[in-house]
């Protein structure tokens, strides 16, 4: 629908074939295993890629890791020559922050294809400098006729599926790259913490499943140094390095950043840990997290340490980031009637009716960590989304969901649009008051993709408390398939700056588009 090309824009095409490429002297062995040493002479290298995130209008953060000590500078242009180049400072690279750091980036044009590149700078000598790294991104236009496009998945390495060098790696981030979005959210799980890669794992079919193994990521994560290496771990694939130097993106964590089915406060009977305290191995987590990711409300950028914030992207869309993991209550059945913390806790809550009252996008993305509607069980007699298999009123962490989606329907907010991942399949599910238990609420869709490198799981039950109805499903039949059985999944939003509809498309590594629905502005219930 929209008027923007499949593949690259022209203006972009050249930087694809050009500046992007990671010099050799600096790329990191997409398939080896062990971070490189950091050595004590030479210039400073950043083999691990550049990437760029939660970008605006005016603004945006670009990231980079160095293999010594290093201050990072970046330099950005209109063009990918980088002639009148405008120079940034940036941090000083150190092991307080495992040699990470970005730099805000403020000023910017509107509108515009960014060109940048990040040099490292000999805190010594500043002479001396490493070879540049170049990325580009665009920033979000003022107008609408641009359109927008970004794409949804999670769910990185996990339950035993890393790096397999066979298959080219994460070749799926290849074909995402290639899409061309605007921005990529990821959906949360972006690593796991919890979950140790072998090196090979045996097939049904009797084949050998490959990995790329590192010290780190051969045990659970608990120091602070295994959740770094933890989180480094992904970026030894090329794929990925070449899709984070073109596409920013807007990242969200969930349960495997640090443990499964973590909540604040659990003390963990689980023989792998020494660190039985998650809220210990969440605080260590959390550094390594912002560490590797560029995200605006995190430190140093935002000293509240916030992950939930929104991105507007212009007049046609705004992404409301949320945090379903932080301030939630404890698994537990989810049938209280009272429930003021529920899976969001009052603040943030607040702040999400508030932003949602105040946009004026066509359309406003509820980026959401966790189902609606699908009941995800934790163990035998608990729950760890917002439903619990009860389809009568709203009980637990339901109260909270009921009470923003009355909010949404009284304050007549048109446009909103749920997505998510978790759950390892890909599914589309519409909610309407007529099929529900609780009524007061006006029907919206929910969009499911993912994983991008994890096990596949057989569709979960839906709750009807809300009175969801699945129009479409991919799942596998049995429990955590290899990517190479069950295909990885992306969803892709598609908004026309010209009539202001949004399609979404649910599509599986491979070119397929295996669902799309096309969604009309400014209309109730679609």
């Amino acid at each position: 629908m929209s008027h923007r090309q499949p593949g690259p824009s022209p203006r972009r095409r050249s930087v694809l074939r050009g500046s992007l490429a990671v010099p050799a002297a600096l790329a990191v062995p997409a398939l080896a295993g062990a971070a490189p040493a950091f050595a004590l002479s030479g210039r400073p290298k950043a083999g691990w890629g550049v990437q760029a995130g939660d970008v605006t209008a005016h603004a945006g953060l670009v990231w980079v890791r160095s293999d010594r000590p290093a201050r990072m500078i970046v330099e950005t242009s209109a063009t990918e020559s980088f002639r009148n180049a405008r120079r940034w400072r940036g941090p000083l690279l150190g092991p307080g922050t495992d040699f990470t750091g970005t730099t805000r980036l403020r000023g910017l044009p509107a509108g515009e294809q960014i060109h940048y590149r990040v040099l490292l700078q000999d805190p010594d000598d500043p002479r001396r400098t490493g070879e540049p790294v170049a990325g580009t991104f665009r920033t979000t236009p003022k107008g609408r006729k641009e359109g927008v496009r970004f794409l949804w998945s999670g769910d990185i390495a996990g339950q035993g599926w890393g790096i397999n060098p066979d298959r080219g790696g994460y070749r799926v981030f290849e074909e995402m790259r290639r899409r061309d979005p605007d921005f990529f959210l990821c959906s949360g799980d972006t690593v796991y913490a919890d979950g140790p890669i072998q090196p090979s794992v045996t097939l049904p079919d009797g084949s050998v499943w490959r990995n790329v193994t590192t010290e780190e990521k051969s045990k659970v994560a608990e120091s602070l140094a295994e959740f770094r290496g933890t989180f480094r771990y992904n970026l030894l694939d090329e794929n990925l390095r070449r899709f984070n130097a073109q596409v920013p993106s807007l990242v969200q964590w969930d349960d495997h950043e640090v443990r499964n089915n973590w909540y604040p406060g659990q003390i963990l009977d689980d023989a792998r840990y020494t660190e039985k305290d998650v809220n210990v191995l969440a605080r260590r987590s959390l550094r390594a997290f912002s560490e590797y990711f560029p995200i605006s409300t995190l430190p140093p950028g935002d000293e509240d340490g916030r992950l939930y914030r929104v991105l507007r992207h212009g007049p046609l869309l705004d992404v409301f980031v949320l945090d379903m993991r932080s301030y939630r209550n404890a698994n537990s059945p989810n049938r209280q009637p009272d429930d003021a913390t529920g899976i969001l806790g009052a603040r943030q809550l607040a702040w999400l009716k508030r932003e949602l009252s105040r946009s004026r996008a066509v359309w406003k993305v509820i980026a959401s960590d966790m189902p609606l509607g699908l009941v995800v069980p934790d163990g035998r007699t608990n729950f760890e989304a917002v439903a619990q298999g009860d389809p009568g009123a709203p009980l637990g962490r339901e109260l909270q969901i009921a009470e923003l989606l009355r909010h949404i329907k009284h304050r007549k907010l048109t446009g909103t649009v749920w997505l998510t991942a978790d759950v390892h399949y890909t599914s589309a599910q519409h909610y309407d008051p007529s099929r529900a238990a609780f009524q007061d609420f006006a029907p919206f869709w929910e969009f499911v993709s993912g994983p991008l490198a994890a096990g596949g799981f057989p569709a979960t039950k839906l709750d009807g408390t809300f009175g969801p109805e699945q129009k479409f499903v991919k799942a596998p039949s049995r429990a955590n398939t290899s990517p190479a059985e069950t295909p990885p999944y992306f969803g892709e939003v598609d908004i026309d700056g010209d009539s202001g509809e949004l399609t979404v498309r649910l599509r599986q590594e491979g070119g397929g588009v295996l669902f799309t629905q096309v969604l009309q502005p400014g209309r109730v219930g679609q």
